[in-house]
């Protein structure tokens, strides 16, 4: 694996220790932009500026603080975080296995490739079979970066996955939103819903969904370059305006009726960047 490695640890439960090695199982390519004065292109840095009276504050003078009340803070010192600093192990701590199925996908947040040691590979290659054979997920306990996160550890073809995941105090909890109870739905309403339902159904490709604005934002940029910073002439994508009809028949029989006759989509090869447009995404 050419990647490299952002954690070397090992996975432990009971009396069992597997060395291994942890990558990235994920990307994200976020276009950076710089704040810019308009009349010569001057980057503009940032300030640490104080609100009370305006004044530019150096490092030095600079502490943490907790604001318990609007206005009011308690200063936390570097010993505070100290003491309630937990202990960085580099292991990835098992503390029991469940079924899969008995998580809610809400907790999930960021997978992670598990890579073994060579000395571990045969009880890497145990613990990921006896997973899959017992259709069961590690729950651990892992500290990265200073930060102790719950975590699954799950097999993923012929590799674990560490799949950190939410603690349950980090979710809203969804009674807090105004969403509908119980309500009356006609037997006909339901009909057209589910029938809309299996026209747009398909297998599932993940390869078939690509981050449209971010190619098309980079095609416009390329554009810009070549032509010497000018706007390209470009035709604008119409907006979906939220209907104001309330008859929820008449918009399941216009939406079945598009959707038959509307043509499968052909997916569109992503445009050629330059290699300085992908080292800056």
């Amino acid at each position: 694996m050419s990647m490299r490695a952002i954690w070397k640890g090992s996975i432990s439960f009971s009396l069992v220790n597997i060395p291994i090695s942890l990558f990235p199982a994920t990307r994200r390519e976020e276009l950076k932009f710089r704040l810019l004065r308009r009349s010569d292109l001057s980057p503009v840095n940032y300030r640490r500026v104080a609100e009370a009276d305006g004044k530019e504050v150096r490092w030095e003078e600079i502490v943490k603080g907790y604001e318990y009340e609007k206005g009011r803070f308690v200063v936390l010192k570097d010993e505070d975080f100290k003491r309630a600093d937990i202990e960085a192990t580099q292991s990835v701590d098992i503390v029991e296995f469940v079924t899969l199925e008995e998580i809610d996908p809400m907790f999930f947040d960021r997978p992670y490739y598990l890579e073994p040691d060579k000395r571990g590979a045969k009880a890497y290659a145990l613990l990921r079979e006896s997973l899959k054979r017992n259709s069961k997920v590690g729950i651990a306990k892992v500290v990265i970066k200073t930060r102790q996160h719950l975590a699954a550890v799950k097999p993923e073809g012929n590799a674990l996955v560490l799949e950190l995941m939410h603690f349950a105090e980090e979710l809203v909890p969804a009674h807090s939103l105004q969403v509908p109870g119980h309500v009356e739905i006609g037997q006909k309403e339901l009909s057209m819903a589910t029938e809309l339902i299996k026209q747009m159904t398909g297998k599932w490709k993940p390869e078939k969904y690509t981050d449209e604005y971010r190619h098309k934002l980079l095609h416009l940029i390329e554009q810009k370059i070549e032509s010497g910073g000018k706007t390209p002439t470009v035709k604008e994508a119409g907006r979906k305006t939220p209907s104001k009809v309330i008859d929820i028949m008449s918009l399941l029989q216009q939406s079945l009726q598009e959707t038959e006759k509307a043509p499968k989509k052909v997916k569109r090869p992503a445009p050629k960047q330059r290699k300085h447009l992908k080292k800056a995404a």
